[in-house]
Parts: C-alpha cells; sequence; structure tokens
C-alpha cells in the first residue's frame, strides 16, 4: 500500500483540470437548473410544480457543489465569464463570494476545534463545556441544531446568517451581502405585483422558496454566520 510522499505523487495525475469537463459540468447543470426553475413556475399543475422543486433544489446544491470547487480555486481559474456566472449564482443562493469564501477558508482552518470561533462550521462542545455554558449560550448551542433551524436554513443561515450578520458586521466588506437581500426582495416583489399578491406568493413559493429551502438544506451544516 502506498503511504506518504509516493502516495501523493501517484494520484498527482489525477488532479489536473480538465478544463472542458469544468465547462461542460458547469454549463449543463446551470441550463438545467434555469429550466427546471421555469417549469416550476410555469406549469400549472401542482403535483408537477412541486417535483421540479423538488429536482431544482437538488440542482442547487448540484451547481452548489460547482461554486463551492471555484471559489478554492480548483477550476475555471482565472476566467471572467466563471467568475460573473459564480457571482450572480452566489448572490441566487444568498452566500455571496466575500461571505463564503472568507467563512469558508476559516472553516477548513479552524475546523472542529473546542475553543475557536464556530465561523463555517457548527461550534463544537465537550459535555464538561456545555455544562459550564450559560443558560443563554446552551439555547443558541441547541438552537444551531434543531432539526427545524435546519430546515429553515433559508432564514437563519443564509439570509440572516450569511448576509443580515455579514454585512452588519462589515458593510464594506461584504457589500455583495446587500445586493443579495435587495434582488431577493425585488424579484419577490415584481412577482407579486405582476401576478397579485396570492398568485405572486404562491409563485414566488415553487419559483425560488421551496427548492431554495430543499437545496439549503442539504449544505446548512456546512455554514454559520462569518463575523
Amino acid at each position: 500500500m502506498l503511504e506518504g510522499k509516493q502516495l501523493i505523487l501517484a494520484t498527482k495525475p489525477f488532479a489536473q483540470e480538465k478544463r472542458s469537463l469544468s465547462w461542460w459540468y458547469t454549463l449543463s447543470t446551470l441550463c438545467l437548473l434555469i429550466a427546471s426553475l421555469t417549469a416550476t413556475l410555469m406549469i400549472p399543475y401542482l403535483g408537477v410544480r412541486i417535483a421540479f422543486s423538488v429536482l431544482s433544489g437538488l440542482l442547487i446544491v448540484r451547481m452548489f457543489i460547482i461554486y463551492h470547487d471555484y471559489l478554492h480555486h480548483s477550476i475555471l481559474k482565472n476566467s471572467p465569464a466563471a467568475n460573473a456566472i459564480m457571482t450572480i449564482f452566489g448572490i441566487y443562493i444568498l452566500a455571496p463570494t466575500s461571505i463564503w469564501k472568507r467563512s469558508h477558508d476559516y472553516h477548513h482552518q479552524h475546523n472542529s476545534k473546542l475553543y475557536s470561533a464556530s465561523i463555517g462550521s457548527y461550534p463544537v462542545a465537550t459535555a464538561e463545556g456545555f455544562a459550564n455554558m450559560s443558560r443563554k449560550d446552551r439555547r443558541m448551542y441547541l438552537f444551531t441544531r434543531h432539526p427545524l433551524t435546519i430546515l429553515f436554513g433559508y432564514l437563519f443561515m443564509f439570509m440572516i446568517g450569511m448576509c443580515v450578520n455579514s454585512f452588519v458586521a462589515s458593510p464594506r466588506r461584504h457589500y455583495d451581502a446587500l445586493i443579495a437581500l435587495v434582488v431577493h426582495i425585488a424579484l419577490s416583489a415584481v412577482v407579486v405585483i405582476t401576478a397579485g399578491w396570492i398568485s405572486g406568493s404562491y409563485s414566488c413559493w415553487y419559483r425560488y422558496l421551496s427548492p431554495a429551502q430543499s437545496g439549503h438544506t442539504c449544505f446548512t451544516h456546512s455554514t454559520t454566520s462569518p463575523a
């Protein structure tokens, strides 16, 4: 069995990007996501809309994985077109590039450390540490792990945690968080105004909120609000 340097050298040929494949996976996933969201909005049958909504959530996860690798500079490095696509996608999923990169880089450097700021990961405490927490800290610790918090990750983790808290903490550094919030509110308002309150709210749910919850719930385990 290969170990150490020999293992690294043996796997090195597989660590090279095939740029054509990177573009294929990026563009095909993006096109499928747009098509699925369009079907979610346009098809009049409830059951079909729900099915496409779930599919959209899964495609959001797939596109997010590509987004994740791009921000790690693993694929499509130094591509202005890729940068534009990923910037827009980051705004769409309420995880703008400035916030995600900083929080996730911190997460890779400090993951699972007991005494570290819980940026980019869930806080971790021993049983003794939990017992010594204040009542407020215990409630917050349990709240971050509650199934309902994870289910509504769109609101708690992304809208509030990733965008609102980050922009309040550093407006100049995370101005894209404000852009993401404004875009989401504006798009929802446009749909409601053009389609009416009931129809607009219904369409908004199946166009964005439902697939976003499906997708965001799959990867909220890896994020908390960056300071």
